[in-house]
């Protein structure tokens, strides 16, 4: 388990060595209420156990066990039960569910670190285990380096309660314009996990390409995943590969939204089918990255039992309230033809159980209130909150991943403009749209469309740090986000980011460590 952490003490070299502690924490993102106690640190030791309730169940077991193996606490790997009425012993870190503590949510945490133990309780297990990410912030970047296990470990004597601001706080990974194998979608769970980010919405389809297979129309995946932007090899994922990727997520409390576009975007798709063009003939595949070109015969009752068993068997196989339609950038249906087409699509969603999302032009459509819009430009959002939907704030001006840092970046675009970290950062959603107001915003989620990356190492470059600059808007307070303080603390992650391998932009406008 990946978890990025703030040098708030340095690390003792000798068991004998005290640490030095500083006056200030790094966590990010920065908690609702946190107060260091000067003085009164805990140290991890041979003797240190971690210890859940004798009653907890397995999720609760499995969580420590995975902080306890973490912190390479020898013969006691994995967590160990309380039995009935035995009080935490002394050198703990007591992992416990609070049924009643109703304050802090599905995901609020309540972490006590004093020098004779330590204490996480959450109303949930999701709450556990961003608490136990608060834990690794607090301890140095030495944690993630096998060779420091045995050192002398500290941790800042600490109170901290916590719980987001917003329910949806994600990123998007274009796979469908360059294809990223299954490892490397692991590998960015991992970094959403680090920083408390709980939604991992995946681009499946677009018209360089379908990642995704699907049984009853096999040539989606087999020529239209064959090929990707610049003419590469491509790939899919298989749905045992897609199955394994989603309960790898759902074990960091990260939920897969699946996208398929439509009824834009979908060269791969008409290229697959000759059906689903309306003079029934199949275009070539596509390797360049223009758009609006391409789309669906709406009104073609094949196309309507093409997205019938696309969402039969991806709703199958994603235990996931959400089903993302795409549907931006549409240029060759009237307004009335995609409008009709989004209500019909609507209605397949809701009739295989799962909530839909779509891009702003969604938004006119008549939609139900259940159905979620995604705000990226310009765009009607308002319409939707005022019949009681909810927006998710994804700015391309703000908070497209994808965009340039300076005029110097050599990778990514700059079509809504240079984004540099501070840009990212210093902006308040509740304020940012005209109508829309905090409580129609579900959240805000950090796009990274891959026409120029190719590599992990090139996504992670444009993702970070301004990935984090999300985490923060979508879980800390605006009383609490100040960009002074958050620069100073986003620096000291610049060790925890190199020990875990991660290839980030040194941002000049930080003091990296």
């Amino acid at each position: 388990m990946l978890v990025l952490s703030a040098l708030c003490l340095a690390v003792s070299s000798t068991a004998a060595q005290a640490p030095r502690q500083t006056a200030t924490h790094a966590i990010i993102p920065v908690p609702r209420s946190i107060r260091l106690t000067v003085g009164e640190r805990f140290r991890i030791e041979p003797r240190s156990i971690v210890v859940v309730d004798g009653d907890a169940p397995a999720e609760v077991h499995r969580i420590g066990t995975e902080l306890s193996r973490l912190l390479g606490l020898g013969a006691r790997r994995d967590a160990r039960r309380l039995a009935p009425g035995e009080a935490p012993p002394a050198g703990s870190i007591h992992l416990r569910l609070a049924p009643s503590a109703a304050s802090l949510g599905a995901e609020g945490y309540e972490l006590r670190v004093g020098a004779e133990r330590v204490s996480i309780s959450a109303r949930d297990p999701a709450g556990l285990f961003y608490g136990v990410q608060t834990l690794r912030q607090l301890m140095p970047a030495a944690v993630e380096h096998a060779a420091a296990i045995g050192r002398g470990l500290w941790i800042a004597g600490a109170t901290v309660d916590d719980v987001p601001r917003y329910e949806w706080r994600g990123m998007m990974l274009d796979v469908s314009r360059h294809f990223l194998p299954i490892e490397d979608v692991k590998r960015f769970i991992d970094y959403l996990a680090l920083y408390k980010l709980n939604r991992l919405h995946l681009h499946l389809s677009d018209d360089q390409g379908w990642r995704l297979e699907i049984k009853s129309w096999p040539n989606l995946a087999r020529h239209g995943g064959s090929t990707q932007v610049g003419g590469g090899a491509g790939g899919f994922y298989t749905q045992e590969e897609f199955a394994e990727l989603v309960a790898y997520a759902t074990e960091r409390y990260v939920t897969i939204v699946p996208e398929f576009d439509m009824p834009g975007h979908t060269n791969a798709a008409l290229a697959s089918y000759p059906e689903l063009n309306c003079d029934d003939k199949a275009p070539a595949l596509y390797t360049g990255t223009r758009v609006g070109f391409s789309a669906l015969c709406v009104g073609r009752d094949t196309v309507y039992r093409f997205v019938e068993d696309l969402v039969r068997e991806v709703a199958a196989l994603v235990p996931t309230p959400y089903f993302h339609i795409g549907g931006d950038e549409v240029e060759r249906l009237t307004d009335e033809q995609y409008r009709r087409f989004v209500e019909r699509v609507e209605a397949i969603v809701r009739r295989h159980g799962k909530r839909m999302i779509g891009w702003g032009e969604i938004a006119p459509a008549s939609l139900n209130a259940s159905t979620i819009v995604q705000h990226w430009k310009n765009d009607r959002a308002q319409l939707h909150t005022a019949r009681g939907g909810k927006v998710i704030l994804s700015p391309s001006s703000r908070i497209y991943l994808d965009m340039k840092y300076d005029s110097g970046t050599v990778l990514g675009l700059k079509w809504a403009g240079l984004i540099p970290l501070r840009h990212a950062y210093d902006w308040e959603p509740s304020t940012f749209r005209p109508n829309i107001g905090d409580d129609a915003i579900l959240g805000v989620e950090g796009p990274l469309w891959s026409e120029t990356v190719v590599r992990r190492e090139e996504f992670e470059y444009l993702a970070f740090p301004r990935l984090l600059a999300v985490a923060e808007l979508g879980w800390s307070t605006r009383e609490r986000r100040r960009w002074d303080d958050f620069r100073r603390r986003l620096g000291v992650h610049g060790e925890r980011l190199t020990a875990i391998g991660v290839n980030f932009y040194r941002s000049p406008d930080v003091d990296w460590r």
